[in-house]
């Protein structure tokens, strides 16, 4: 496959305005992941924050990655571990805090699972936290608070110019230590010097050994632009800012229209045919699916036969350890549905409409059954599949007919 890893933004991409994962969008991305496309969240939401998304897309399954704080940490979800991260010197608060006080800015940082203040009333401030799943912790000096090195703190103000001329000023005074950028009308967030999506993503991708050719990237605000000049292909959503769609290479719906499912089926899923994906990402792609909580795995696959294991255990036998015969009709299935995908045209899907079996031996716990399936018919509207299992000895048990719909994409 051309694209290995999908990068995407979070709120105004990934997310709509009611900040929910459309049906359409979940299934994409779902999809692609089994295709054995990794995605990697890139948000300025913490990770607590991210929770939520990372578990509705299934990514610790699939081997996902998150940048959060915009790029100030790294993390590999399928077992937590933080492959990056720079922090703010905890000895930078006083003076922070400080400038904050004088123009009247509200200001927060995080902490695990909490947002910490000295401003809990501010609006803002709560819908921060709430956004992020996180309670808020009121403090009255945030510098004594903060006895940790956070990845970033953000001054709030409804003031857009006071905001500026701090910003300003502070590129001139903090830099080479600290970098500012204002990420909503109302914020000013600080974070440590290189810190934005573009160079933490460099950073992944030359730990991941990924070309840039190989990486697609999806995103609407001024802290996309860095990522989507990384990425090989970079793509605005239709909502993005006129200056971010004039530097992407492509434009997609908006983020209520469903545009992130739009530009992955259109770039990755209509440009990779099933045979395209290789046997071990199937396998692995599909491993908290039924057939990998059953132990199936394809082990060949064309146009016109495909072949897949299944152990006789104690996930798919009898009480007293004969193989179940519902467990041998998800085998064919499993082995039937690959099969029409194969040969299905890109702008068609296919749908299970039917499947009818005669079991004729048994097979016992400890051995493994072998599903053959042979296409006896491909039609405009439906593929009917014939799938014999077999025992280890090649004992006949079940012959299987499938019958498989063939709908086109709307």
């Amino acid at each position: 496959m051309k694209y290995k890893l999908l990068v995407l933004d979070v709120d105004g991409t990934l997310v709509n305005s009611d900040k929910e994962i459309s049906k359409q969008t979940l299934a994409t991305l779902l999809k692609v992941q089994q295709m054995g496309v990794r995605i990697v969240l890139a948000s300025g939401r913490s990770p607590f924050g991210l929770q939520p998304l990372i578990e509705k897309l299934e990514l610790r399954n699939h081997g996902g990655y998150a940048l959060a704080y915009n790029g100030g940490q790294v993390i590999d979800l399928q077992n937590d571990q933080i492959l990056f991260e720079k922090r703010i010197d905890p000895k930078m608060f006083p003076y922070l805090e400080k400038k904050a006080q004088k123009n009247g800015f509200g200001f927060f940082t995080y902490y695990k699972d909490k947002l910490i203040t000295t401003n809990p009333e501010n609006k803002h401030i709560q819908d921060e936290a709430k956004l992020n799943g996180m309670q808020i912790e009121a403090v009255e000096n945030l510098s004594e608070a903060t006895v940790f090195s956070p990845c970033k703190c953000v001054l709030v103000s409804d003031d857009e110019q006071a905001l500026v001329g701090l910003k300003d000023h502070w590129r001139k005074r903090l830099a080479g230590v600290l970098d500012v950028y204002r990420s909503e009308p109302f914020f000013l967030e600080v974070v440590p010097e290189f810190i934005d999506k573009g160079n933490t993503l460099g950073v992944l991708i030359e730990k991941l050994g990924v070309a840039a050719d190989e990486v697609m990237a999806i995103g609407d605000g001024r802290r996309d632009f860095s990522m989507l000049q990384v990425a090989g292909l970079g793509v605005a959503m239709g909502n993005a800012q006129d200056s971010i769609q004039a530097c992407a290479d492509f434009v997609t719906e908006t983020n209520d229209k469903d545009g992130v499912a739009l530009a992955v089926q259109k770039f990755i899923i209509a440009e990779v045919r099933p045979t395209d994906v290789s046997l071990d990402q199937l396998n692995a792609g599909s491993r908290h699916a039924l057939m990998g909580n059953l132990g199936i795995q394809y082990t060949y696959a064309s146009a016109t036969r495909i072949e897949a294991t299944m152990p006789v255990d104690k996930r798919t036998r009898q009480p007293f350890g004969i193989l179940h015969g519902g467990a041998t009709l998800a085998l064919a299935e499993t082995v039937a549905g690959l099969g029409s995908m194969i040969i299905c045209e890109p702008d068609e899907i296919v749908v299970g409409m039917q499947v009818s079996g005669n079991h004729m031996s048994s097979a016992h716990e400890g051995d493994t059954v072998r599903a053959v399936g042979t296409i006896i018919h491909k039609g405009r509207s439906s593929h009917v599949w014939n799938v014999d299992v077999f025992t280890s000895t090649d004992k006949l048990v079940s012959s299987i007919r499938v019958v498989n719909s063939v709908l086109k994409k709307r």
